[in-house]
Protein backbone atom coordinates (compact mmCIF):
# COMPACT_ATOMS: atom_id res chain seq x y z
CA UNK A 1 0.00 0.00 0.00
CA UNK A 2 2.91 2.82 0.75
CA UNK A 3 4.94 1.89 -2.22
CA UNK A 4 1.74 1.39 -4.31
CA UNK A 5 0.96 5.48 -3.64
CA UNK A 6 3.91 6.80 -3.82
CA UNK A 7 3.55 5.52 -8.18
CA UNK A 8 0.06 5.71 -8.45
CA UNK A 9 -0.46 9.50 -8.48
CA UNK A 10 2.51 9.79 -11.65
CA UNK A 11 0.22 7.99 -14.42
CA UNK A 12 -2.57 9.76 -13.12
CA UNK A 13 -1.65 13.33 -12.08
CA UNK A 14 -2.63 15.40 -15.65
CA UNK A 15 -5.85 14.41 -15.13
CA UNK A 16 -5.96 15.60 -11.35
CA UNK A 17 -4.02 19.17 -12.16
CA UNK A 18 -7.09 19.43 -15.11
CA UNK A 19 -9.94 18.01 -12.68
CA UNK A 20 -8.57 20.30 -9.74
CA UNK A 21 -7.70 23.34 -11.88
CA UNK A 22 -4.54 23.71 -10.12
CA UNK A 23 -0.99 24.37 -11.17
CA UNK A 24 2.15 21.82 -11.96
CA UNK A 25 4.03 22.96 -9.13
CA UNK A 26 1.09 21.87 -7.16
CA UNK A 27 1.00 18.50 -8.72
CA UNK A 28 3.94 18.23 -8.09
CA UNK A 29 3.98 17.96 -4.69
CA UNK A 30 1.46 15.78 -4.55
CA UNK A 31 3.80 13.31 -5.32
CA UNK A 32 6.46 14.88 -3.72
CA UNK A 33 4.87 15.72 -0.51
CA UNK A 34 4.30 12.17 0.52
CA UNK A 35 7.50 11.09 -0.41
CA UNK A 36 8.82 13.73 1.57
CA UNK A 37 7.41 13.27 4.87
CA UNK A 38 8.45 9.39 4.65
CA UNK A 39 11.60 10.52 4.27
CA UNK A 40 11.93 12.84 6.96
CA UNK A 41 10.45 10.75 9.63
CA UNK A 42 11.73 7.50 9.11
CA UNK A 43 14.64 7.77 11.30
CA UNK A 44 12.50 9.76 14.08
CA UNK A 45 9.92 6.86 14.06
CA UNK A 46 12.77 4.78 14.06
CA UNK A 47 13.99 5.26 17.58
CA UNK A 48 10.55 5.52 18.65
CA UNK A 49 9.82 2.03 17.58
CA UNK A 50 12.55 1.53 19.81
CA UNK A 51 11.65 2.73 22.77
CA UNK A 52 7.59 1.94 21.95
CA UNK A 53 7.47 -1.24 20.46
CA UNK A 54 7.23 -1.58 16.74
CA UNK A 55 3.59 -3.24 16.30
CA UNK A 56 1.95 -0.28 18.33
CA UNK A 57 3.05 2.29 15.44
CA UNK A 58 2.36 -0.70 13.00
CA UNK A 59 -1.32 -0.69 13.23
CA UNK A 60 -1.79 3.33 14.32
CA UNK A 61 0.09 3.42 10.82
CA UNK A 62 -2.54 1.76 8.83
CA UNK A 63 -4.84 4.01 11.02
CA UNK A 64 -3.72 7.33 10.02
CA UNK A 65 -2.83 5.80 6.17
CA UNK A 66 -6.73 5.17 6.11
CA UNK A 67 -7.97 8.62 7.45
CA UNK A 68 -5.34 10.10 4.72
CA UNK A 69 -6.64 8.41 1.91
CA UNK A 70 -10.23 8.73 2.26
CA UNK A 71 -9.06 12.33 2.53
CA UNK A 72 -7.52 12.65 -0.54
CA UNK A 73 -10.16 11.12 -2.19
CA UNK A 74 -12.70 14.18 -0.37
CA UNK A 75 -9.86 16.75 -1.47
CA UNK A 76 -11.86 19.57 -3.42
CA UNK A 77 -8.34 21.61 -4.41
CA UNK A 78 -4.80 20.95 -5.34
CA UNK A 79 -3.51 22.40 -2.09
CA UNK A 80 -5.83 20.46 0.51
CA UNK A 81 -5.12 17.21 -1.79
CA UNK A 82 -1.11 18.18 -0.84
CA UNK A 83 -2.25 18.28 2.69
CA UNK A 84 -4.47 15.33 2.88
CA UNK A 85 -0.73 13.71 1.06
CA UNK A 86 1.23 14.81 3.99
CA UNK A 87 -0.85 12.86 6.44
CA UNK A 88 -1.05 9.69 4.53
CA UNK A 89 2.85 10.13 3.90
CA UNK A 90 3.06 10.27 7.84
CA UNK A 91 1.15 6.48 8.08
CA UNK A 92 3.06 5.52 5.21
CA UNK A 93 6.27 6.04 7.16
CA UNK A 94 4.72 4.28 10.40
CA UNK A 95 3.95 1.29 8.01
CA UNK A 96 7.26 1.23 6.03
CA UNK A 97 9.87 1.30 9.00
CA UNK A 98 8.29 -1.26 11.67
CA UNK A 99 7.62 -3.56 8.41
CA UNK A 100 11.56 -3.96 7.77
CA UNK A 101 11.76 -4.43 11.82
CA UNK A 102 8.63 -7.02 12.74
CA UNK A 103 9.77 -9.08 9.82
CA UNK A 104 13.29 -9.06 11.11
CA UNK A 105 12.19 -9.91 14.86
CA UNK A 106 10.18 -12.53 13.88
CA UNK A 107 12.51 -14.36 11.65
CA UNK A 108 15.53 -16.61 12.81
CA UNK A 109 19.03 -15.11 11.21
CA UNK A 110 19.07 -17.93 9.28
CA UNK A 111 16.18 -17.40 7.68
CA UNK A 112 16.25 -13.58 7.04
CA UNK A 113 17.70 -13.49 3.70
CA UNK A 114 14.35 -15.32 2.71
CA UNK A 115 11.88 -13.22 4.96
CA UNK A 116 13.06 -9.94 3.87
CA UNK A 117 13.23 -11.14 0.20
CA UNK A 118 9.08 -12.01 0.45
CA UNK A 119 9.26 -8.11 2.64
CA UNK A 120 11.09 -6.60 -0.93
CA UNK A 121 8.41 -8.30 -3.42
CA UNK A 122 5.48 -6.46 -1.55
CA UNK A 123 7.42 -3.46 -1.68
CA UNK A 124 8.50 -4.04 -5.37
CA UNK A 125 5.30 -5.36 -6.15
CA UNK A 126 3.16 -2.04 -4.57
CA UNK A 127 5.90 0.28 -6.95
CA UNK A 128 4.95 -1.54 -9.89
CA UNK A 129 1.53 -1.84 -9.89
CA UNK A 130 1.04 1.50 -8.96
CA UNK A 131 1.73 2.37 -12.33
CA UNK A 132 -1.08 -0.02 -14.10
CA UNK A 133 -4.16 0.48 -11.81
CA UNK A 134 -3.50 4.09 -11.95
CA UNK A 135 -4.85 3.86 -15.19
CA UNK A 136 -7.19 1.15 -15.11
CA UNK A 137 -9.18 2.33 -11.96
CA UNK A 138 -8.81 6.55 -13.58
CA UNK A 139 -10.14 5.28 -16.96
CA UNK A 140 -13.10 3.33 -15.07
CA UNK A 141 -14.13 5.13 -12.08
CA UNK A 142 -11.90 8.15 -11.74
CA UNK A 143 -9.02 9.59 -10.31
CA UNK A 144 -10.43 9.73 -6.36
CA UNK A 145 -10.58 5.80 -6.98
CA UNK A 146 -7.07 5.60 -6.78
CA UNK A 147 -7.22 6.59 -2.94
CA UNK A 148 -10.74 5.16 -2.49
CA UNK A 149 -9.46 2.02 -2.69
CA UNK A 150 -6.76 2.37 0.46
CA UNK A 151 -9.84 2.51 2.58
CA UNK A 152 -11.47 -1.18 3.04
CA UNK A 153 -8.02 -2.62 2.95
CA UNK A 154 -6.44 -0.35 5.43
CA UNK A 155 -9.39 -0.83 7.80
CA UNK A 156 -8.80 -4.52 7.50
CA UNK A 157 -5.30 -3.66 8.12
CA UNK A 158 -5.68 -1.96 11.44
CA UNK A 159 -7.90 -4.40 13.18
CA UNK A 160 -6.10 -6.87 12.04
CA UNK A 161 -2.97 -6.45 13.03
CA UNK A 162 -3.75 -4.91 16.08
CA UNK A 163 -5.43 -8.24 17.10
CA UNK A 164 -2.46 -10.70 15.71
CA UNK A 165 0.47 -8.75 15.52
CA UNK A 166 2.81 -9.46 19.03
CA UNK A 167 5.48 -7.32 20.26
CA UNK A 168 8.63 -9.74 19.89
CA UNK A 169 11.54 -7.72 21.11
CA UNK A 170 10.58 -6.88 24.56
CA UNK A 171 13.29 -4.07 25.98
CA UNK A 172 10.78 -1.33 25.72
CA UNK A 173 9.98 1.93 26.99
CA UNK A 174 13.12 2.39 29.29
CA UNK A 175 14.36 5.27 27.01
CA UNK A 176 14.25 8.80 26.64
CA UNK A 177 13.38 10.03 23.17
CA UNK A 178 16.29 12.81 21.16
CA UNK A 179 13.61 15.53 20.38
CA UNK A 180 16.25 17.77 19.21
CA UNK A 181 18.12 15.48 17.57
CA UNK A 182 14.98 15.01 15.79
CA UNK A 183 13.80 18.31 14.79
CA UNK A 184 17.63 19.43 13.89
CA UNK A 185 17.73 16.45 11.45
CA UNK A 186 13.59 16.56 9.74
CA UNK A 187 14.21 20.68 9.61
CA UNK A 188 17.64 19.99 7.72
CA UNK A 189 16.26 17.04 5.24
CA UNK A 190 13.57 18.92 4.33
CA UNK A 191 15.30 21.81 3.40
CA UNK A 192 18.15 20.19 0.96
CA UNK A 193 14.76 18.05 -0.40
CA UNK A 194 12.90 21.39 -1.22
CA UNK A 195 16.30 23.21 -2.53
CA UNK A 196 16.47 19.90 -5.30
CA UNK A 197 13.13 20.07 -5.98
CA UNK A 198 12.70 23.58 -6.81
CA UNK A 199 15.22 22.85 -9.40
CA UNK A 200 16.74 26.10 -10.34
CA UNK A 201 19.97 25.66 -8.43
CA UNK A 202 21.05 29.12 -9.94
CA UNK A 203 18.45 30.51 -7.86
CA UNK A 204 19.51 32.77 -4.77
CA UNK A 205 16.69 31.35 -2.41
CA UNK A 206 17.70 27.14 -3.85
CA UNK A 207 21.35 28.11 -3.03
CA UNK A 208 20.28 29.57 0.68
CA UNK A 209 18.41 26.08 1.05
CA UNK A 210 21.10 24.02 0.44
CA UNK A 211 23.46 26.46 2.55
CA UNK A 212 21.13 26.29 5.54
CA UNK A 213 20.73 22.23 4.77
CA UNK A 214 24.68 21.56 4.99
CA UNK A 215 24.79 23.62 8.09
CA UNK A 216 22.03 22.42 10.47
CA UNK A 217 23.14 18.97 9.23
CA UNK A 218 26.88 19.81 10.88
CA UNK A 219 24.74 20.93 13.71
CA UNK A 220 22.89 17.69 14.00
CA UNK A 221 25.94 15.83 13.97
CA UNK A 222 27.67 17.58 16.41
CA UNK A 223 24.55 16.99 18.81
CA UNK A 224 24.54 13.52 17.75
CA UNK A 225 27.93 12.69 19.42
CA UNK A 226 27.00 14.62 22.64
CA UNK A 227 23.81 12.81 23.11
CA UNK A 228 23.50 10.29 25.22
CA UNK A 229 20.38 8.87 23.81
CA UNK A 230 20.38 10.12 20.04
CA UNK A 231 17.78 9.87 17.80
CA UNK A 232 20.50 8.34 15.08
CA UNK A 233 22.78 5.89 16.33
CA UNK A 234 26.32 7.05 14.46
CA UNK A 235 27.79 4.05 16.27
CA UNK A 236 25.78 2.22 13.50
CA UNK A 237 27.95 3.03 10.64
CA UNK A 238 30.99 1.98 12.34
CA UNK A 239 29.42 -1.57 11.26
CA UNK A 240 31.36 -2.08 7.56
CA UNK A 241 28.11 -3.78 6.34
CA UNK A 242 25.42 -1.55 7.33
CA UNK A 243 27.91 1.55 6.07
CA UNK A 244 28.92 -0.07 2.40
CA UNK A 245 24.78 -1.64 2.11
CA UNK A 246 23.85 1.70 2.79
CA UNK A 247 25.78 3.65 0.52
CA UNK A 248 24.80 0.87 -2.30
CA UNK A 249 21.25 1.82 -1.41
CA UNK A 250 22.11 5.36 -1.90
CA UNK A 251 23.71 5.18 -5.15
CA UNK A 252 21.07 2.56 -6.85
CA UNK A 253 18.23 4.65 -5.59
CA UNK A 254 19.37 7.82 -7.37
CA UNK A 255 19.45 5.57 -10.87
CA UNK A 256 16.92 3.66 -10.48
CA UNK A 257 14.06 5.76 -8.86
CA UNK A 258 14.06 7.88 -11.93
CA UNK A 259 13.86 5.03 -13.72
CA UNK A 260 10.06 5.04 -14.47
CA UNK A 261 9.81 8.64 -14.85
CA UNK A 262 12.49 8.40 -17.88
CA UNK A 263 10.58 5.53 -19.51
CA UNK A 264 6.98 7.25 -18.94
CA UNK A 265 8.26 10.15 -21.04
CA UNK A 266 10.13 7.68 -23.56
CA UNK A 267 6.79 5.65 -23.83
CA UNK A 268 4.80 8.40 -23.87
CA UNK A 269 5.98 11.44 -25.99
CA UNK A 270 8.70 9.23 -27.90
CA UNK A 271 6.16 6.20 -28.58
CA UNK A 272 3.15 7.83 -28.21
CA UNK A 273 1.51 5.40 -25.73
CA UNK A 274 -1.26 6.14 -23.69
CA UNK A 275 -0.81 6.01 -19.80
CA UNK A 276 -2.39 2.66 -19.71
CA UNK A 277 -0.25 1.33 -22.38
CA UNK A 278 3.04 2.76 -20.29
CA UNK A 279 1.56 0.67 -17.23
CA UNK A 280 1.25 -2.23 -19.31
CA UNK A 281 4.78 -1.98 -21.02
CA UNK A 282 6.25 -1.42 -17.62
CA UNK A 283 5.31 -4.88 -16.19
CA UNK A 284 8.22 -7.00 -17.78
CA UNK A 285 9.99 -5.32 -15.40
CA UNK A 286 8.13 -5.59 -12.50
CA UNK A 287 7.38 -9.18 -12.89
CA UNK A 288 10.83 -9.94 -13.44
CA UNK A 289 11.95 -7.96 -9.75
CA UNK A 290 9.08 -9.49 -8.20
CA UNK A 291 9.58 -13.06 -8.90
CA UNK A 292 13.66 -12.27 -8.64
CA UNK A 293 13.61 -10.78 -5.07
CA UNK A 294 12.48 -14.53 -3.07
CA UNK A 295 15.01 -16.52 -4.47
CA UNK A 296 17.57 -13.78 -3.97
CA UNK A 297 16.82 -13.76 -0.60
CA UNK A 298 16.64 -17.24 -0.48
CA UNK A 299 19.79 -17.72 -1.86
CA UNK A 300 21.62 -14.84 0.54
CA UNK A 301 21.06 -17.09 3.38
CA UNK A 302 22.86 -20.26 1.54
CA UNK A 303 25.87 -18.29 0.03
CA UNK A 304 25.82 -14.51 2.24
CA UNK A 305 24.90 -11.05 0.62
CA UNK A 306 28.27 -9.60 -1.25
CA UNK A 307 28.26 -11.50 -4.42
CA UNK A 308 24.94 -11.73 -5.24
CA UNK A 309 24.23 -7.40 -4.03
CA UNK A 310 27.34 -6.87 -6.83
CA UNK A 311 26.12 -9.21 -9.53
CA UNK A 312 22.91 -7.30 -9.23
CA UNK A 313 24.35 -3.92 -9.42
CA UNK A 314 26.46 -4.39 -12.30
CA UNK A 315 23.52 -6.74 -14.26
CA UNK A 316 21.93 -2.66 -13.46
CA UNK A 317 24.14 -1.04 -14.70
CA UNK A 318 24.13 -3.13 -18.50
CA UNK A 319 20.52 -2.78 -18.25
CA UNK A 320 20.59 1.11 -17.71
CA UNK A 321 23.15 1.03 -21.19
CA UNK A 322 20.98 -0.92 -23.03
CA UNK A 323 17.77 1.67 -22.28
CA UNK A 324 20.37 4.35 -23.93
CA UNK A 325 19.89 2.50 -27.16
CA UNK A 326 16.00 2.67 -27.12
CA UNK A 327 15.04 4.89 -30.38
CA UNK A 328 11.48 5.68 -31.59
CA UNK A 329 11.36 2.50 -34.04
CA UNK A 330 12.89 0.30 -30.90
CA UNK A 331 10.75 -2.67 -31.00
CA UNK A 332 8.29 -3.96 -28.35
CA UNK A 333 10.08 -7.12 -27.79
CA UNK A 334 13.50 -5.79 -26.95
CA UNK A 335 11.87 -3.47 -24.94
CA UNK A 336 10.49 -5.79 -22.71
CA UNK A 337 13.77 -7.82 -22.91
CA UNK A 338 15.37 -5.09 -21.67
CA UNK A 339 12.80 -3.82 -18.76
CA UNK A 340 13.42 -7.85 -18.23
CA UNK A 341 16.85 -7.55 -17.19
CA UNK A 342 16.82 -4.45 -15.27
CA UNK A 343 14.36 -5.98 -13.30
CA UNK A 344 16.90 -8.96 -12.59
CA UNK A 345 19.33 -6.98 -11.92
CA UNK A 346 17.66 -4.84 -8.71
CA UNK A 347 15.67 -8.15 -7.59
CA UNK A 348 19.12 -9.50 -7.22
CA UNK A 349 20.05 -6.51 -5.28
CA UNK A 350 17.82 -5.83 -3.14
CA UNK A 351 17.17 -8.31 -0.58
CA UNK A 352 20.60 -9.89 -0.27
CA UNK A 353 21.43 -6.35 0.68
CA UNK A 354 18.50 -5.85 2.78
CA UNK A 355 19.91 -9.12 4.47
CA UNK A 356 23.34 -8.00 4.89
CA UNK A 357 22.31 -4.42 6.01
CA UNK A 358 19.65 -5.36 8.64
CA UNK A 359 21.65 -8.85 9.96
CA UNK A 360 24.80 -6.65 10.82
CA UNK A 361 22.55 -4.11 13.59
CA UNK A 362 22.26 -5.32 17.03
CA UNK A 363 18.61 -6.35 17.45
CA UNK A 364 18.08 -3.74 20.24
CA UNK A 365 18.69 -1.41 17.22
CA UNK A 366 17.07 -2.86 14.96
CA UNK A 367 14.16 -0.10 14.93
CA UNK A 368 16.68 3.06 14.19
CA UNK A 369 18.35 0.41 11.78
CA UNK A 370 15.59 -0.01 9.47
CA UNK A 371 14.88 3.53 9.83
CA UNK A 372 18.34 4.96 8.64
CA UNK A 373 18.30 2.66 5.98
CA UNK A 374 14.68 3.60 4.57
CA UNK A 375 15.54 7.15 4.87
CA UNK A 376 18.41 6.35 2.48
CA UNK A 377 16.92 5.28 0.23
CA UNK A 378 13.99 7.39 0.20
CA UNK A 379 16.27 10.36 -0.20
CA UNK A 380 17.83 8.95 -3.46
CA UNK A 381 14.87 8.30 -4.58
CA UNK A 382 13.31 11.97 -4.19
CA UNK A 383 16.52 13.36 -5.37
CA UNK A 384 16.25 10.73 -8.42
CA UNK A 385 13.78 12.60 -10.46
CA UNK A 386 14.96 16.26 -9.75
CA UNK A 387 18.88 14.59 -10.44
CA UNK A 388 17.36 13.57 -13.92
CA UNK A 389 15.53 16.84 -15.09
CA UNK A 390 18.86 18.34 -14.38
CA UNK A 391 20.96 15.86 -16.26
CA UNK A 392 18.86 16.43 -19.43
CA UNK A 393 19.47 19.68 -19.10
CA UNK A 394 22.82 18.89 -20.66
CA UNK A 395 20.97 18.29 -23.79
CA UNK A 396 17.88 20.14 -23.43
CA UNK A 397 17.79 23.81 -22.18
CA UNK A 398 15.40 23.74 -18.74
CA UNK A 399 12.78 26.14 -20.26
CA UNK A 400 12.48 24.10 -23.44
CA UNK A 401 12.19 20.41 -21.32
CA UNK A 402 9.76 21.99 -18.96
CA UNK A 403 7.51 22.65 -21.57
CA UNK A 404 8.00 19.21 -23.23
CA UNK A 405 7.76 17.22 -20.05
CA UNK A 406 4.32 18.90 -19.22
CA UNK A 407 2.76 18.05 -23.00
CA UNK A 408 0.83 15.24 -23.51
CA UNK A 409 2.57 14.58 -26.86
CA UNK A 410 5.19 16.48 -28.82
CA UNK A 411 4.39 18.56 -32.30
CA UNK A 412 7.12 17.39 -34.70
CA UNK A 413 10.12 14.91 -35.00
CA UNK A 414 12.91 17.15 -34.23
CA UNK A 415 11.13 17.52 -30.50
CA UNK A 416 11.03 13.82 -30.21
CA UNK A 417 14.95 13.78 -31.65
CA UNK A 418 15.62 16.32 -28.86
CA UNK A 419 14.07 14.37 -26.03
CA UNK A 420 15.04 11.35 -26.47
CA UNK A 421 18.70 12.56 -26.81
CA UNK A 422 18.06 14.11 -23.62
CA UNK A 423 16.41 10.65 -21.70
CA UNK A 424 19.73 9.01 -23.40
CA UNK A 425 22.22 11.20 -21.62
CA UNK A 426 20.80 10.80 -18.33
CA UNK A 427 20.76 6.91 -18.51
CA UNK A 428 24.86 7.04 -19.54
CA UNK A 429 25.03 9.33 -16.05
CA UNK A 430 22.89 7.04 -14.08
CA UNK A 431 24.43 3.84 -15.57
CA UNK A 432 28.25 5.73 -13.97
CA UNK A 433 26.51 6.35 -10.84
CA UNK A 434 25.20 2.45 -10.15
CA UNK A 435 28.85 1.75 -11.45
CA UNK A 436 30.33 3.34 -8.50
CA UNK A 437 27.71 0.89 -5.94
CA UNK A 438 28.95 -2.06 -7.83
CA UNK A 439 32.14 -0.92 -6.45
CA UNK A 440 31.58 -0.16 -2.76
CA UNK A 441 29.43 -3.63 -2.95
CA UNK A 442 32.64 -5.61 -3.97
CA UNK A 443 34.29 -3.91 -1.02
CA UNK A 444 32.14 -4.43 1.52
CA UNK A 445 34.05 -6.61 3.65
CA UNK A 446 33.87 -10.31 4.00
CA UNK A 447 31.74 -12.42 1.59
CA UNK A 448 28.93 -12.40 3.77
CA UNK A 449 27.16 -14.72 6.38
CA UNK A 450 25.93 -18.10 4.49
CA UNK A 451 24.62 -19.34 8.37
CA UNK A 452 23.05 -16.24 8.80
CA UNK A 453 25.56 -14.96 11.51
CA UNK A 454 25.79 -11.29 12.01
CA UNK A 455 29.13 -10.34 12.05
CA UNK A 456 30.40 -6.83 13.21
CA UNK A 457 32.85 -6.00 10.72
CA UNK A 458 33.25 -2.16 12.02
CA UNK A 459 35.10 -0.08 8.99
Amino acid sequence: MVTLDASVVVVGLPVIIEDLNTSLFAGIWVITGYRLMITILLVTIGRFADILGRVKLYYAGFAVFTAGSALCGLSPSGELLIVSRLIQGFGAALLFVNSMAIVVDAFPTAELGTAIGINQMAINAGTIVGYTLSGVLIGLFGWRSIFWVNVPIGIFGTFWSRRQLKELYGDIGKERFDYPGAILFSTALTMVLLALTLGDLSSLFTQALLAGSIVLFAVFLAHERRAIQPVMDLSLFRIRAFTAGNLTNFLNGLAFAALAFELTLYFELVKGYSPFQTGIALIPMGLTLIIIGPISGRLSDKYGGRDLSTLGLATTSIALLVFSTFTVATSEVYIAAALALGGFGIGLFRSPNASSVMGSVPAKRRGIGAGVRSTIINTSSVVSIPLALTLMTAVMPYDRLAIVVSASTLGNSQEVLQLLGAIKYAFYAFAAINGLAVIVSALRGPKGNPRGEVVDSSV
